[in-house]
């Protein structure tokens, strides 16, 4: 009797790859039935999940060829996320950079900054983590912390907001002459629709980690991050570096539209490789492999 499970080799890597994206996708699932409490909203996506795979692994080969393009040329690329807390960030990186070198493509996502570096000019500890020849950097959070919740939650004076709202035009302009390719991306998200997600990440095991005690504040506090947003868009911007607003109430469609539209923003082309041929394995027909102890395995329980 054949075995109707049975695959080929390849095929079975081509599965093993789309479930990749599928084991990200389940935890938004995992436990929905058990959460149902939290509201009876439906929620339809207008992107069916057909077309959901279907267009991110295209745009994820597309990322792949942006890549190469960045290594081959030497560009210099930076990315920045900012947003709503919940407002879909984390997933949009996690998405870019799934199938990326992170030897190219690498993500920085800061902690809260030390006493030492709080004495520093504002925008230093962030200049290491910009990106060298043939580097992508995507900055999840950015200086614009000094804007946000640092202006927000009473971190920073407003002699220091001032001075970053001074300082951040001039500062990305030098990114820019330096030859730093420099995209800004601003994700919004309706207050209902945060916190239905705020509901789920404190009900949800798998995702409390991501629920912060900022996060928290930032549900009491929604008209003054508004109001923060509002003027950091007028100060900051400048034809060098443009915001551009992601709408994140469906993370699918957020998802395609972003990483499609950073695409579109890069003059990149595919580049000629040399065909790679495997070459043969050396052969010692003197060699004995030696048998290794049991206890050196993992044990296969599965």
């Amino acid at each position: 009797m054949s075995d109707d499970s049975a695959k080929t080799w390849v095929e079975a890597e081509w599965a093993d790859s789309l479930d990749e994206e599928l084991e990200m996708e389940i935890d938004d699932n995992l436990i929905a039935k058990d959460l149902a409490f939290i509201s009876d909203k439906r929620h339809k996506s207008p992107v069916d999940r057909s077309t959901y795979f279907h267009e991110l692994l295209r745009l994820q080969s597309e990322l792949v060829k942006l890549q190469d393009w960045v290594q081959h040329t030497g560009e210099k690329i930076v990315v920045i996320f900012e947003g709503r807390d919940a407002a879909g960030k984390g997933g949009v990186i996690k998405r870019i950079t799934q199938r990326l070198n992170p030897r190219v493509a690498r993500v920085v996502a800061l902690p809260a900054p030390s006493e030492r570096e709080k004495s520093q000019w504002y925008f230093q500890r962030y200049v290491p983590h910009l990106p060298a020849a043939g580097e992508i950097v995507l900055f999840d959070r950015s200086w614009y912390n000094r804007s946000g919740v640092e202006r927000v939650m009473g971190f920073a004076s407003e002699d220091q907001v001032a001075q970053f709202f001074h300082d951040v035009p001039e500062f990305e302009r030098m990114l820019v002459r330096s030859g730093i390719k420099l995209v800004k991306y601003w994700f919004s998200i309706t207050d209902e629709e945060q916190q239905l997600r705020f509901l789920m990440r404190i009900h949800d095991p798998l995702k409390q980690w991501k629920l912060s005690p900022m996060d928290l504040e930032s549900r009491v506090r929604w008209e003054d991050y508004t109001k923060a947003k509002e003027e950091t868009f007028e100060r900051t911007n400048i034809p060098e570096a443009p915001w551009f607003i992601v709408e994140g109430n469906d993370k699918k469609q957020a998802r395609l539209n972003c990483i499609s539209h950073l695409l579109s923003m890069l003059p990149y082309e595919e580049v000629p490789h040399e065909p790679i041929t495997l070459p043969e394995r050396r052969f010692n027909p003197d060699y004995e492999r030696k048998v290794l102890p049991e206890h050196l395995y993992v044990p296969q329980k599965f």
